[in-house]
């Protein structure tokens, strides 16, 4: 198995560069039992980081493709939160949204069905009502009748009851934004965000050029062939590739920025990106004694039903994971971010990565001197 590793700043960062080699061996396990072709890693302390990259982005008719550590990847729903999340905060703090406003005052037609109680924070908290999704790619639908199928759509429980993590949600999310902002979502996040950042190689639409570095998903017989630079899930590629829950392409170090951000209470190269009262606000639980999880405004906290953050990291940890095999977790008290990206999907949706996540936050953050 093909490996690179970059963990010559562990101590600065005030990590054991022994006990570090924990978390590096738990991917080389994980990638050796077949849960997942390729893994990349960055854990970032103190304005440092430590880097680890095995197995291949591609194992298509017999040919092997190392990954390294700038391989792309298609991080599913960590769009989430690297897209629709922080556009959202910042129409919130300019006072262009209001978490209580119904979805149907930005979008008329979702009222329709008795839906305009629902809220913009019902949908940030997948509290609306809303089902998970939908299979509306399989009818070959045109955007906007896919998005017209959404508006019409019942709810399948009472508001505010039940956190069902929802896909459609963070569709209409991503409308509300290009409504708002008056440009298509993918530019959006281009101009205020990953440019601000310096975030290179993210994006919706990857560029022909950045092709050859793009990890490969899953076979689809419809293409016959396998998804490269093409994203994986189904409704996002129906939407065009460009909508709120999935479609982001990127890397574990332009991840680590965008982590590196929410750390420094959104302060970039000086300048205030996001305000940090805001940025504050979206850590706190806002969805008390709710069944189903432990919700900020887009994050994933502790003791949600997907948190993926292990036994180790504090309980003022936050992040996100993504369907391919992604995840990205920041937690505040340790000063700490760690970004996984793997292609777990290549081979089929037969394993989870769920024990490779929370196995591996569990020895970096033991590797804390």
């Amino acid at each position: 198995m093909v490996e690179l590793k970059d963990d010559q700043a562990a101590e600065t960062m005030g990590l054991s560069p022994v006990r570090l080699q924990n978390a590096w061996n738990v991917i080389r396990s994980e990638i050796a039992r077949g849960i997942t072709p390729s893994a990349v890693a960055m854990v970032t302390r103190h304005g440092h980081s430590v880097r680890f990259a095995a197995g291949y982005a591609s194992e298509v008719n017999g040919k092997q493709d190392p990954v390294n550590y700038d391989t792309i990847y298609d991080v599913a729903s960590l769009t989430k939160v690297v897209a629709t999340l922080p556009l959202m905060l910042m129409l919130i703090e300019q006072g262009k949204v209001r978490l209580k406003d119904p979805v149907s005052f930005y979008l008329p037609e979702f009222a329709s069905m008795n839906k305009t109680h629902v809220t913009v924070g019902h949908l940030l908290t997948h509290t609306s009502g809303l089902a998970p999704f939908y299979d509306m790619h399989t009818h070959g639908w045109s955007r906007e009748k896919i998005m017209s199928f959404i508006y019409q759509s019942t709810l399948e429980y009472e508001t505010g009851t039940k956190i069902i993590y929802s896909d459609l949600g963070f569709i209409l999310l991503g409308e509300i934004i290009t409504t708002i902002l008056g440009m298509p979502l993918d530019q959006a996040a281009d101009q205020f965000l990953y440019q601000p950042l310096g975030m290179k190689d993210t994006g919706f639409i990857m560029p022909e050029q950045l092709k050859s570095r793009i990890a490969v998903t899953e076979y689809d017989s419809a293409l016959g062939e396998h998804l490269h630079a093409i994203v994986h899930d189904e409704n996002a590629r129906a939407l065009g590739g460009i909508c709120g829950h999935a479609g982001v392409f990127s890397t574990v170090s332009d991840l680590s920025l965008f982590a590196q951000m929410w750390l420094d209470g959104g302060i970039v190269n000086g300048e205030q990106l996001l305000s940090r009262v805001v940025m504050e606000a979206s850590i706190v639980s806002k969805t008390g004694g709710i069944v189903g999880g432990n919700r900020g405004i887009g994050w994933q906290l502790k003791g949600d039903k997907y948190d993926a953050s292990g036994d180790l990291l504090s309980n003022a940890t936050y992040g996100h994971t993504g369907f391919t095999g992604t995840s990205l977790y920041i937690d505040p008290v340790n000063e700490l971010s760690v970004v996984l990206l793997t292609n777990r999907v290549h081979h089929g949706r037969s394993t989870s990565v769920a024990r490779l996540r929370e196995c591996f936050h569990n020895a970096v953050v033991s590797a804390i001197i």
